[in-house]
């Protein structure tokens, strides 16, 4: 499709922004605190609502009594599911069609007959203040009759498990996918290793918690609603339940502190606000304290695998298998099983398997239900891969790298198109070259120094140890992405996108890409999102698809408001249009310089009075949307060295490297803050994060206290190595999404580490390993054998 610019006729002195470490235009309004978030929208004579939750895992509603919380002082509202007897729909991007069974598992706004998770909502309070909304939730007299409650997902599947749901089976849905003659692979295998491996349940927990508030105009039937994440999509669903034309229902744009998926969808409260406002005829603002946050946002992960993998007598994976349980708590919700259908899709990673068949169970239980959270499935299932060719590399007598280097796909296995589709696309990898990247990777990080000086280390006595993890991730996910560009005659350009600013700098990066393709610095470029007002369409920010999809409709967009001026132009300096070029902003004539007109003056010329004599739509701009029917496959490896005390069963990262092939990368320091911003994030997954729950199903994490996150002191330095040597043909940049590849392979990593720096051949699989792990297995003599944690 050709580099940025190409279809604008640029020449090689023009002014050049993709590529460019542009600094972020987000940052000066959230540094100065002048960035508005959900609970800084404040609105004459708005309500505040308190949501009365579960105190049981799973039981009976037996009664509900809010007559008190009704008489108390300030209440103007108590609704419960007699009032909203409805459940959150599932977004419709075809897993209906193939599991029509999956609207028997919908989230209900508010329990009726039974709970089934700690959190669930089964009242809603709405008052003056919301001190008094929570004092009177706490007037709300819930009688239950008590279930026994499902916690393990393999468990959750015999028969001794109760059934969650009247009728239906604790396993939602089963997903199958499989290519290659896997039986015959086995037969002939020299070396057969297999594992069970176990990532605990964690999510992201961003700085702002989760927030709504919505505004009636009962005169309009319209309401105006401020906090979903992803506008449109959200739109869509609370209309539908609420009953309401989309038209509407308005999303409009805050800026949102930290998503990282956990607060995509459309959560009860948002059902609940929007439905208590159009009722009482007054704004209603609900915002979760960070206990709410803990126990009743989204989860993730979750995930057992029992994976098997066949080998030839020179390490060559033959085959490969894997049953998966996924968790997926109490209800189905957001877009699922899209998840699980990731997680299955991508266990083969960036290597070579000629024959795979995997199975994974999507389970329902008590506990708090899951939805994605950054490299959802990726980091599961690269866990479970990793810790197996660690140990297939052990058993067959060869090192950690050298069993991958065997084993990843080169560019004499392109186009590998195994015949498996992952979310209804097909898995298609033609770019790149893995090993040719490692090898690049191991050297910019020194890595065999790394080796040598372990080995010193631990010849001191010293438990230091390496390991490595290689990832594959899946980006662009979702077919299409909107954008309009206008140009103001007062010289300033305004882009408006379907895409969502979530934190990953994306008003930056699209500014950058429509700047070079008018010629235009990006500092005159507005980049509108998130306002369904002024973006009638969109799908959002997911799947690190925003620079790939986005971008692409934006380019798109600027191209064609550029063909335009073009025209205008050469109707208004009497030119042909072919001797037209576009110089610093300004449609010139070739060779006459002079001869020419800025993109603001041909905006300003063509007013309504000067296109309607031309039967012309008047202004300068155009709309685009932007089309990808492949995903695109990012891949790297991240290198981690540990060292454990065993007088406390503390760590240091001692050394961190994550790296990706980026393809061709629009902002390489952006990039480098999303890589960096992820590996944070999967050291809390590794080593720290883990909402556990007791045997009634009471959650044991609802608190800093008890959720531990790393902090600055944590985290090391992370070095990070790009490569832009396989720019994908799959869309007119060559770029890769990069914002989730720094997650991916941490866990696996980090436990790879921590193995080697033991020695003793004892495999870590789970995550997050904690202290309590390290200190028992530096003392195997203790009263717990670390063998079975």
């Amino acid at each position: 499709m050709g580099k940025p610019g190409a279809s604008g006729g640029l020449g090689p002195s023009a002014k050049r922004f993709v590529g460019k470490s542009v600094r972020r235009r987000e940052d000066p309004r959230l540094l100065r605190g002048d960035a508005r978030f959900v609970d800084d929208v404040d609105l004459h004579g708005q309500l505040f609502l308190s949501v009365v939750r579960s105190s049981e895992a799973h039981a009976h509603i037996v009664s509900v009594d809010a007559s008190a919380a009704r008489r108390a002082r300030g209440v103007r509202l108590v609704i419960t599911a007699e009032d909203i007897a409805a459940e959150v729909p599932l977004e419709q991007i075809g897993y209906h069609e193939v599991y029509p069974q999956i609207d028997d598992y919908l989230h209900p706004v508010f329990a009726s007959d039974r709970v089934r998770y700690v959190g669930q909502p089964v009242a809603a309070v709405i008052a003056d203040t919301p001190y008094l909304a929570e004092d009177a939730a706490g007037l709300v007299e819930v009688t239950y009759d008590s279930l026994p409650p499902v916690l393990d997902p393999q468990y959750a599947l015999t028969d001794e498990a109760e059934l969650l749901f009247e009728g239906q089976p604790n396993e939602a849905v089963r997903i199958v996918k499989s290519y290659g003659d896997v039986g015959g692979a086995f037969e002939r295998a020299t070396h057969v290793v297999k594992g069970r491996y176990v990532v605990g349940r964690h999510s992201g927990v961003p700085m702002e918690t989760r927030g709504c508030i919505a505004e009636p105009d009962r005169g309009r039937n319209q309401l105006f609603m401020w906090g979903p994440v992803h506008t449109h999509d959200c739109q869509r669903l609370i209309a539908q339940v609420l009953g309401m034309p989309l038209a509407n229902l308005r999303m409009k744009h805050v800026d949102i502190g930290g998503s990282f998926g956990v607060k995509g969808g459309v959560f009860p409260e948002y059902i609940m606000v929007g439905w208590a406002a159009m009722h009482l005829g007054r704004p209603v603002k609900w915002t979760e304290d960070r206990l709410e946050h803990m126990v009743a946002t989204a989860h993730a992960r979750e995930q057992v695998h029992e994976m098997t993998a066949a080998f030839d007598a020179d390490g060559m994976l033959l085959a490969l298998t894997d049953e998966i349980w996924h968790n997926h708590g109490a209800f189905i919700r957001q877009a699922e099983p899209l998840v699980s259908d990731i997680t299955v899709g991508m266990v083969p990673g960036p290597y070579r398997v000629p024959a795979y068949d995997g199975l994974l169970h999507v389970v329902v239980s008590n506990k708090t239900p899951l939805s994605a959270y950054r490299a959802p499935g990726r980091y599961e299932g690269t866990f479970a891969r990793e810790r197996l060719l660690d140990q297939a590399a052990e058993q067959i007598g060869l090192s950690q790298v050298e069993i991958r280097r065997r084993n990843l796909l080169t560019t004499a296995d392109l186009p590998f198109v195994p015949g498996m589709d992952i979310c209804f696309e097909p898995y298609h990898f033609d770019s790149g070259d893995v090993v040719d990247h490692l090898d690049k990777a191991l050297d910019s990080a020194g890595f065999a120094d790394w080796e040598q000086e372990a080995a010193d280390l631990r010849a001191q006595g010293r438990l230091v140890g390496n390991g490595i993890g290689m990832l594959m991730d899946k980006a662009g996910l979702g077919l299409y992405e909107t954008s309009a560009v206008d140009v103001d005659p007062s010289g300033r350009i305004r882009v408006r996108t379907g895409a969502s600013s979530v934190g990953q700098g994306i008003e930056t990066v699209l500014a950058q890409i429509v700047a070079e393709e008018l010629q235009v610095e990006p500092d005159l470029i507005d980049v509108i999102h998130g306002d369904t007002e002024l973006v009638p369409e969109g799908v959002g920010s997911w799947s690190s698809r925003s620079t790939v999809l986005a971008g692409g409709a934006a380019r798109q967009a600027a191209l064609d408001t550029l063909a335009k001026a073009k025209r205008l132009a050469g109707e208004m300096l009497e030119a042909n249009v072919d001797d037209l070029i576009l110089v610093d902003g300004r449609i010139v004539v070739s060779g006459a310089a002079h001869e020419g007109l800025s993109l603001a003056e041909i905006a300003g010329r063509w007013d309504g009075w000067s296109a309607r004599l031309a039967y012309d739509e008047p202004g300068l701009g155009a709309q685009a949307v932007y089309l990808d029917e492949h995903m695109n496959y990012p891949y790297g490896v991240t290198l981690v060295q540990i060292e454990i005390d065993p007088a406390t069963g503390g760590h240091t990262l001692r050394r961190f490297v994550t790296s990706t092939e980026a393809g061709r990368a629009i902002n390489p320091m952006t990039t480098r803050g999303q890589v960096i911003g992820a590996a944070a994030q999967g050291i809390g997954g590794a080593l720290y994060e883990e909402f556990l729950y007791d045997e009634s199903g009471q959650p044991l994490a609802t608190s800093f206290m008890d959720y531990l996150l790393p902090t600055s002191l944590d985290v090391p330095e992370i070095d990070f190595f790009m490569t832009e040597d396989a720019p994908t043909p799959n869309n007119p940049f060559g770029a890769k999404g990069l914002g989730e590849v720094g997650l991916i392979a941490v866990g696996a990593a980090v436990a790879g580490a921590i193995d080697d720096a033991f020695g003793e051949g004892v495999i870590t699989t789970k995550v997050p390993v904690t202290p309590e792990t390290l200190w028992r297995r530096s003392h195997p003599n203790s009263d717990v054998d670390a063998r079975s944690m």
